[in-house]
């Protein structure tokens, strides 16, 4: 990148990009689940287990991803997520029983760890200087708006053709829009602007003691992520189990997405006032609050969509505090190593929270507890991001 007038340009692309690929690689086996498994034979237990393995593998990638970006930048990264979506969404729309949904799945988490925010995060970090917040921001004002376009696509493709003309129109986007984004958008010069490398090299890491500071944040960034999948998955069977109809538990719901983009759009506009920390703790803290509100709904819809409101916004905001705080606290040094580092627990606790809330839903009481804990879960992820900021901060 030559100009910084090119840098919405490569935002652009990049977040168009993340749009595809979340809502393609992540989002569409809560429509085209049902039906795949239903066709192929092919119980719950076996296709929502491959699709965790898929995230438990891209977990598992994530630090060697980051390490590749900071050697060579992110376009070919970026670029090879691209070609593995579409091999991964072309193997499911081809499945013909549970070890294809497997491999499609496992290639799927391999292409996440290649193409989802962490990645794009690292990559912009590269390219953005002095500019790289105000971009994240953007970029995750770009996939804030997945679910709502490719849930809805999903459902018409699949009440169209099926599921897997939809998995072959989903392959197809990879190769048509991500890959040309990435291979023609994204600068070939990957590492740093000389001047802009130098400035990087300058900031030295707040933290003295990094490996506590690491584990700290490392764990408030896995219990939001764990948080945040659990919810996702559980959301309308716990408002429908507190006294809700669903056509409100579904009004509730649809009040999240829009209020993750709100919480993104006032960081962009009035929290970047604020320091990358205090912001962390604000998003935590409301998270928090949001949680506790959530123990309290009974069956109320105003109860309801007073948590909504909140955990919609926390949600979206902490998903920026991924991008800038870990710089803040480790400094700027082989970043995207370090995001991927912290993208690994997050990928994992992602994976196993849908399964874990499910284990405590099961006995009779399952409904009137898991609130409560998912609550101590929200408080929890404050305490261990405040502890973080302290640990970097002693002497």
């Amino acid at each position: 990148m030559t100009a910084e007038t090119s840098l919405p340009r490569v935002v652009t692309a990049l977040g168009s990009a993340q749009i595809v690929s979340w809502g393609t690689l992540f989002y569409t086996i809560a429509v085209l689940g049902p039906p795949m498994g239903a066709e192929l034979g092919i119980g719950d237990v076996w296709l929502f287990g491959s699709f965790t393995a898929g995230l438990g593998l891209s977990g598992l990638l994530s630090p060697a991803v980051g390490r590749a970006i900071d050697a060579r930048g992110g376009r070919q990264v970026l670029a090879a997520g691209s070609v593995l979506g579409a091999l991964a969404l072309a193997t499911l729309a081809a499945a013909q029983g549970p070890w294809s949904v497997l491999a499609g799945w496992a290639l799927a988490g391999v292409a996440m760890s290649a193409a989802l925010y962490d990645p794009a995060f690292a990559t912009l970090h590269q390219l953005a200087g002095a500019s790289y917040r105000r971009s994240v921001t953007a970029l995750t004002l770009f996939g804030g708006f997945a679910s709502t376009v490719f849930w809805p696509l999903s459902q018409w493709l699949q009440e169209t053709g099926g599921w897997r003309l939809a998995f072959a129109v989903y392959a197809l986007l990879h190769l048509v829009v991500c890959l040309p984004l990435h291979l023609f958008v994204v600068p070939r010069n990957g590492p740093l602007r000389r001047a802009e490398a130098s400035a990087a090299a300058a900031v030295e890491p707040m933290a003295p003691d990094r490996g506590r500071a690491f584990a700290w944040l490392a764990t408030a960034l896995a219990l939001a992520s764990f948080l945040g999948s659990a919810l996702s998955a559980h959301l309308m069977g716990f408002l429908t189990a507190s006294g809700l109809t669903m056509r409100e538990a579904v009004l509730v719901g649809a009040v999240v997405g829009p209020m993750q983009v709100t919480g993104r759009i006032m960081e962009l506009f009035f929290l970047r006032r604020l320091a990358p920390l205090a912001v962390g703790t604000l998003a935590f803290a409301v998270l928090a609050i949001a949680l506790l509100l959530f123990t309290q709904v009974h069956g109320v819809l105003g109860l309801a969509l007073a948590f909504a409101v909140p955990y919609g916004w926390s949600h979206g905001v902490v998903t920026i505090v991924r991008g800038t705080v870990p710089e803040v606290i480790f400094g700027a040094r082989g970043y995207g190593a370090l995001l991927g580092r912290l993208a690994r627990p997050q990928f994992i606790a992602r994976a196993g929270a849908p399964v874990a809330v499910a284990l405590v839903l099961a006995p009779e009481q399952g409904h009137a507890v898991a609130p409560w804990l998912l609550a101590a879960g929200g408080f929890a992820a404050l305490v261990a991001y405040r502890r973080a900021i302290a640990v970097a901060r002693s002497a």
